[in-house]
């Protein structure tokens, strides 16, 4: 079973536009209504191989009774922690030529009752897990230090934590080394202080976090591939994408597949990249099933390519 933990999750609606005029009334040619949230979205797509997967979040108003209705729906265990403001609603508007525009609203405030609650339910949960995937912003009321709190609290019960998150949360968190980190570019490039120019530059960026607490480093670059760096070395993978239709939670979808696997190796981050690749080829923010992998288009390689320019470099 994998448990995952959605400090800030959303109500996401996804339109789908011919293309974004500002000013002009937009017809949508397509509209989804997904539960939303990083952490929800990896349950969504361990969910979607056919695991076993426990959702932790906090949920409030009418837009929390929504996502758990929409979790619930497609089979996934939710242990809601009751909150006193309303859950966050998301809108993404996705253009034809693929070019995805996002308005994050911030979230409901927690207060230091309900965060401990929340600690709390998930080390309740965590029990039979093989692994806890905390991921996302953490919202208003969390100081940096809570995912660090929550990494020191499973290690301490013997669980195996991968952490999807960034900025000062992810610097504070990598002090109790957490056993999966998984930045994309920008992100890696914030933790280190410095541009991303080449994927060499990504793997040095990527020991860094490694030296600063991160035991595994599973970096996505977008277009570009993706990184697996640990204490056997590194790993680049890469796969053909015949069309991108949205890129919203390919990333989750990469790291449920990594964790699908075992979480270890390059086999672990072929299936990564299997599930990205297949993820934005999908509409929305849904996640692939198993008839939707494609592990032929795959090629992992432990010769990195140092030296690749990387599509969309990071300044």
């Amino acid at each position: 079973m994998i448990l995952t933990v959605t400090p800030n999750p959303s109500l996401d609606r996804t339109y789908e536009v011919p293309s974004l005029d500002r000013g002009e009334v937009i017809r949508a040619t397509g509209e989804r209504m997904d539960p939303g949230g990083k952490g929800v979205n990896v349950s969504r797509a361990v969910a979607a191989a056919g695991q076993r997967t426990v959702a932790v979040l906090p949920l409030g108003g009418a837009p929390g009774a929504v996502v758990a209705d929409l979790l619930d729906a497609q089979g996934i265990e939710v242990a809601p922690v009751p909150v006193a403001g309303a859950t966050r609603s998301n809108i993404a508007l996705a253009e034809a030529d693929g070019v995805l525009t996002k308005i994050n609203a911030p979230g409901p405030e927690l207060s230091a009752a309900e965060q401990e609650l929340l600690l709390e339910t998930v080390r309740q949960q965590s029990r039979d897990a093989s692994w806890i995937a905390c991921c996302g912003s953490l919202p208003r009321g969390l100081a940096p230090s809570w995912y660090a709190a929550l990494v020191a609290r499973a290690h301490a019960a013997g669980a195996r934590i991968a952490l999807d998150t960034s900025g000062p949360a992810l610097l504070e968190a990598l002090r109790e080394r957490p056993d999966v980190v998984k930045p994309n570019a920008e992100e890696l490039a914030e933790a280190v202080g410095r541009p991303l120019s080449t994927v060499g530059d990504a793997v040095k960026a990527a020991e860094e976090l490694r030296e600063m607490g991160a035991r595994v480093v599973l970096a996505s670059l977008g277009a570009d591939g993706q990184l697996l760096v640990d204490d056997a070395g590194a790993w680049y993978g890469t796969a053909r994408v015949d069309a991108v239709r949205s890129n919203v939670g390919a990333g989750d979808s990469s790291l449920a597949g990594f964790l699908i696997a075992g979480g270890r190796g390059p086999e672990a981050l072929a299936s990564a990249v299997a599930h990205g690749a297949a993820a934005v080829q999908l509409p929305g923010s849904v996640m692939p099933t198993p008839s939707d992998l494609d592990p032929a288009a795959v090629t992992v390689t432990a010769q990195v390519p140092v030296d690749r320019v990387l599509k969309e470099p990071v300044t």
